[in-house]
């Protein structure tokens, strides 16, 4: 069985974006909502809400699309996640 990997973008609180990779986003957003394991960026940017996901088929896929959207402006994650919605 392969793993389903996941690109994901969250808004903080103070409206920032953050982008991070996970096989499980449920999860992932519950650990930068409540645990230790969350983010160091979003620990004190919490709550934090789920703003945009995107499947991948591997782990090295995510990461390379991950990095890819950390190199966007604000602007053009606003409207990668507005694409997603509509």
């Amino acid at each position: 069985m392969e793993t389903t990997w996941f690109v994901y973008i969250v808004r903080c609180k103070d409206g920032t974006l953050y982008t991070g990779t996970t096989t499980d986003v449920e999860r992932r957003i519950r650990e930068h909502n409540q645990g230790e394991l969350g983010a160091k960026y979003t620990k004190v940017r919490r709550p934090v809400r789920l703003f945009y996901t995107e499947e991948v088929a591997t782990r090295s896929s995510a990461l390379q699309r991950e990095y890819a959207i950390k190199q966007l402006s604000k602007m053009a994650k606003e409207e990668l996640g507005k694409a997603r919605q509509s």
